[in-house]
Order: structure tokens, then C-alpha cells, then sequence
């Protein structure tokens, strides 16, 4: 992953006992024989497996080498400082500079934050899940007010930098995740079990889907009941975002396709999502057409 390219980790999702060193070697570029550490814990640990598989034949019986404890350890350190060099050189990515580019004017995003901060202090959540969180500048709003919080994201340089600044100012209560909510992770491994699904690991209170929903829908082409149906199965309450289609950030994702998303409006999504939820607030941000709302599960 970070020596050619960081989607590699979704390689994980079908060797989930960890990528098989031949494949990891045969990815890895040519520059990396000249690292020590992944030269020898990676390139020539993969080429004596394969001798080891290629003189190896039915009915032998091999004596088991014994490795002994100071051995080991010196392995496992070497393998600690090697992973421990690693960097991912992650730079500019689509959604990195969202908050400072032109997506809200300042006023705007101050009343959003004031928001925010208004409607999780009347759910009062004790764990809470932020879905497109970019850089996590709306995790924290609940990560400080005492919630745990999963900060995920699909883009991977926001996660990055999420992480990064999560470690450097040791925040406890926040846990930056890449997770792509259009294909999320499944229940794998042995009986479909022995990994969760993302709906089966979920105990959020609170959900956070802030300038989401038209990524979800006019990108994605996924219909509003089913985004409502999918975000009631992980939390009671939900502060969600409402772009609208004159929002130059849906304005974007139209501008290469044809506008067929005729229930995609302030009225249609309301619609939508009313069989799961009840709408307790909502109001419309300042400088912008788009609106915030608090949304209680249906039933709950």
C-alpha cells in the first residue's frame, strides 16, 4: 500500500489472514529490493516458500526446525521497525481541501458547527458514527462533548490526515475509519461469520451524514428510501445534511450526467425519509440553500 498504491487494502477483504507473500512480492515495485527490511521479510521470505512448496513431495517427512525465543523476538523486532519506516506519501486528494475550498461560505460553516453542536447536545449520544467525515471537523464536535466516535470516510488522504492529527493530539474518543458506505463491509470468513457486517458491528446512538446525501444520490445513483432504510438500521438518531440540486457541490456531480433524479428535493427527501424517521428539527444554514436536520428513528 505504500509503496504502490493505497487501494491495495482492499485485498484484506478476501485474504483476511493477511495477503499471501507471493502476491504481496510480485505487486511490491523493484525499488523495494533495496530496502533491508522488506527485501528480507517479504522478497526472499516469498522465494523460500516457493522452494520450500517446489521441493517438498508426497510422503516426506520434514524435521520441524526449532526457532528459539531470542530468535523470535529478533524477527518480530525487525518486523516492527520495518512496518514502523513505512509512510504513505498521500499529498492532494478530491475531497482534502473541502472545507477550505468553496463549499460553504465562512458564515455558513460557523452556523453549521453551531448546529451541530446544538443538536448533539440534545441527543446527548454516548457513541456516535460520522459518515463522509472528511478531515473528522464535525467528529470532534462529538468526540469532545465525551462520545466515542467513528470518523469514516472512503477517501483515503482524508482518513489519512484524520488519523494523523488524531495520533499527534493523542484523542482517545476517535477512531478515523476508510469505509465506502455504497459498498460496505460484509459479513466474511468462515459460515459468513467470523467477520461482521458494518450494520452488525453498529451501536451508534447518533449518526452524522453532513454533506453527504447527494454524493449518495445523484453519484451513486442510490435512491433516498434506501439511504433512509440503511442509516435507521445503524442508529436511533440521525443529523443529516440536505444539499440541494443548485448546491455547486451537487451541481459538480451533475454537471456530467443527465439529471434524472426527479425525487431528489428538499420536499422528496423529506418524503423519503419520513417512513423512518421523524423529523425534531431542521433549519436551513445560513448563506445556503442547504438544511440541517435532527431526525428520530421511527419506533424508538
Amino acid at each position: 500500500m505504500s509503496r504502490k498504491d493505497i487501494r491495495l487494502s482492499q485485498l484484506l477483504r478476501v485474504f483476511i489472514d493477511g495477503i499471501p507473500l507471493d502476491l504481496a512480492s510480485a505487486t511490491a515495485p523493484k525499488a523495494t529490493y533495496r530496502q533491508l527490511g522488506i527485501l528480507m521479510h517479504v522478497h526472499l521470505h516469498a522465494r523460500a516458500q516457493r522452494r520450500y512448496k517446489e521441493s517438498s513431495r508426497p510422503g516426506d517427512t520434514l524435521a520441524r526446525k526449532r526457532i528459539g525465543k531470542q530468535s523470535l523476538l529478533q524477527i518480530a523486532d525487525s518486523l516492527r521497525s520495518t512496518i514502523g519506516g513505512l509512510r504513505w506519501q498521500h499529498g492532494a486528494t478530491d475531497w482534502s481541501d473541502y472545507y477550505g475550498g468553496d463549499s460553504y461560505q465562512e458564515e455558513a460553516f460557523r452556523h453549521k458547527l453551531q448546529l451541530v453542536a446544538e443538536y448533539l447536545d440534545h441527543v446527548k449520544p454516548s457513541c456516535v458514527w460520522d459518515l463522509g467525515a472528511n478531515t473528522g471537523e464535525f467528529s470532534r464536535l462529538a468526540s469532545s462533548a465525551g462520545a466515542f466516535t467513528i470518523s469514516a470516510d472512503n477517501d483515503p488522504g482524508v482518513v489519512e490526515a484524520n488519523y494523523l492529527r488524531a495520533k499527534r493530539d493523542q484523542e482517545k474518543n476517535l477512531l478515523p475509519l476508510l469505509i465506502d458506505l455504497v459498498n460496505p463491509s460484509a459479513g466474511i470468513g468462515w459460515a459468513n461469520a467470523e467477520r461482521q457486517s458494518l450494520a452488525e458491528r453498529s451501536n451508534a446512538d447518533c449518526l452524522l451524514a453532513l454533506a453527504l446525501i447527494h454524493h449518495l444520490a445523484i453519484a451513486n445513483n442510490v435512491p433516498l428510501p434506501s439511504i433512509a432504510e440503511f442509516f435507521a438500521s445503524l442508529g436511533e438518531w440521525l443529523i443529516i445534511e440536505f444539499v440541494p440540486k443548485r448546491d455547486k457541490q451537487a451541481q459538480k456531480l451533475l454537471s456530467s450526467r443527465s439529471d434524472i433524479f426527479e425525487q431528489y428535493s428538499t420536499g422528496g427527501f423529506e418524503e423519503s425519509f419520513s417512513d423512518c424517521y421523524e423529523i425534531v428539527k431542521s433549519s436551513q444554514l445560513r448563506q445556503s440553500e442547504r438544511v440541517l436536520y435532527l431526525m428520530r428513528r421511527r419506533g424508538a
